[in-house]
């Protein structure tokens, strides 16, 4: 087999391959056993037929056809592997002759990686947060955790902003009762402004008793109508704090006095601190790189990553039951910016790609079966589903390559922010990669059921805020890699153009 090939643009070339006809001989057999076993032929088993009765019977030009279909796979892999080309997607492929017993001849057009340097990493440097704590920062965790066992005392007062009120809602409108606008039992914090316009003032200087308001309803039938709308108060609680003691550290955590907990408590936000200057210098280690590259981008990746984006968009607005348009007037977007912002978010996603997948190369780093593995128990963990359906489902679609594809993305990613150089803002020098391999646990950890409930059932000051150290996953080592290189790409990581693209080339 002789194959040629024109550089048509820095990514993009043209194959033009020729095929002795002895090449095909094995697709050829192939085609004329399957299309033996379709044909009946008096005389003949099923299978059996020889090739000149399925010439006579459903013409050579048939078969030659099944044949060289079956064989087009393998004779373009073959003729990427000969012309030492990286190519990325699917290939345009047009047979240009068949001369039967002489010669197969095709062109290929294919998208390529293009042929760029990289910098040297240790001359770029970025700047990352303090890992330094504050008082007001352990002084806001610890509060925090009060609430965590804060509980709600009855009052015989009337409610005020801030205090828990025990309530039954109903509402119609002009006379007619609203069904999806009745409630009982509801525990409500006065004050919130969490469900109808106009509660919080009714409720304000109420006891036990009942009082109508009108608002106008937010959902429903009658949405936006005006609605009468009645509150019926039960009773009025306060929320108390525990006292900040040793006995309050003895309860929310293994600490024997508050001071115990107190330093324990500032060395974790010390060490999530230090995962959050992980984060920040790898995100900012990949755009210094980035700036100090141009490289020119193969369109049809692209014009496939901005279709594959778009499409996910598509799937999750449909899931949420609404449509673009409504996405659109929510976000205040145009059609043509939201066509605008999939497109640039598609040329960064295939640039990253394109980049980290020359670090890989360039490094030699590799995937082992333990790394994806774990990859695959994290991604399913995200997801919702148990590990090996999801392993199972790489299996069968045939992705596992692009999974394998995804954790070397993310080991050049952690690879960039462990050689260039990061500062923090007061000058001093971040070994991130001692960073990466640190521990780091929430500050004061304590499980949900040892708070004790409130007296109301409700629960609300007992649940933890989010916003809470360690509520972050940013902060969770174990999430290091995955984040790395699954925030890069516009489609799952199973979707990626330039990972498909080394499937199809047969890389």
């Amino acid at each position: 087999m002789k194959t040629d090939v024109e550089e048509l643009s820095p990514t993009r070339v043209r194959l033009s391959v020729e095929v002795p006809f002895d090449e095909l001989k094995p697709s050829l057999d192939k085609a004329y056993r399957e299309v033996g076993r379709q044909v009946r032929v008096p005389g003949f088993r099923p299978g059996r037929v020889p090739p000149p009765v399925l010439d006579r019977r459903v013409g050579r030009d048939v078969v030659l056809t099944q044949a060289v279909n079956d064989a087009m796979p393998d004779l373009y892999a073959k003729a990427v592997a000969d012309g030492d080309v990286s190519a990325l997607g699917q290939p345009e492929v047009e047979i240009t002759s068949l001369d039967d017993g002489k010669e197969l001849t095709f062109t290929a057009e294919v998208d390529i990686r293009p042929k760029f340097e990289l910098p040297d990493l240790a001359s770029l440097s970025v700047a990352v947060d303090d890992t330094k704590v504050s008082p007001d920062e352990v002084a806001e965790y610890l509060s925090s955790l009060q609430e965590r066992f804060a509980s709600l005392k009855s009052v015989q007062r009337p409610a005020e902003d801030g205090d828990y009120v025990s309530i039954d809602l109903s509402a119609s409108v002009e006379g007619e009762s609203v069904e999806d606008a009745q409630a009982s039992g509801l525990s409500y914090q006065v004050g919130s402004g969490s469900l109808l316009d106009g509660l919080d003032q009714a409720l304000t200087g109420m006891e036990a008793e009942s009082k109508t308001f009108r608002t106008e309803l937010a959902g429903g039938q009658f949405a936006g109508r005006e609605a009468d709308v009645t509150v019926t108060v039960h009773s009025v609680k306060v929320k108390e704090l525990p006292e900040l003691d040793d006995d309050f550290a003895q309860l929310a955590s293994e600490f024997d006095t508050l001071g115990e907990l107190r330093a324990d408590t500032r060395a974790k936000l010390e060490r999530m601190k230090s995962m959050q200057q992980v984060v920040q210098a790898r995100d900012r280690a990949l755009e210094a790189l980035l700036d100090k590259i141009d490289i020119p981008l193969p369109e049809g990746v692209v014009a496939e990553e901005a279709r594959e984006s778009r499409e996910s968009v598509l799937q999750q607005l449909d899931r949420a039951g609404t449509s673009l348009d409504d996405y659109l007037e929510m976000s205040n977007q145009t059609q043509e910016q939201f066509d605008t912002d999939i497109e640039q978010r598609a040329r960064r996603a295939v640039k990253v790609s394109l980049v980290l997948d020359q670090l890989a190369r360039g490094e030699e780093l590799g995937v082992d079966q333990a790394e994806l593995s774990a990859f695959i128990a994290r991604q399913a963990e995200q997801m919702g589903v148990a590990p090996e359906r999801l392993a199972k489902q790489l299996a069968d679609n045939g992705q596992l390559s692009y999974a394998a594809a995804e954790v070397l993305r993310a080991k050049a990613m952690n690879l960039i922010a462990e050689r260039v150089k990061v500062t923090d803002a007061s000058g001093n020098e971040v070994d991130i990669k001692a960073a990466m391999n640190a521990p780091v646990q929430p500050p004061g950890s304590v499980e949900a059921e040892d708070a004790p409930a409130d007296d109301s059932g409700a629960g609300e000051p007992g649940a933890a805020s989010a916003g809470e150290p360690g509520a972050a996953s940013a902060g969770d080592p174990a999430t290091a890699e995955d984040s790395a290189a699954a925030g890069e790409s516009a489609a799952s990581s199973a979707g990626d153009p330039a990972a498909a693209g080394d499937s199809a080339a047969g890389n």
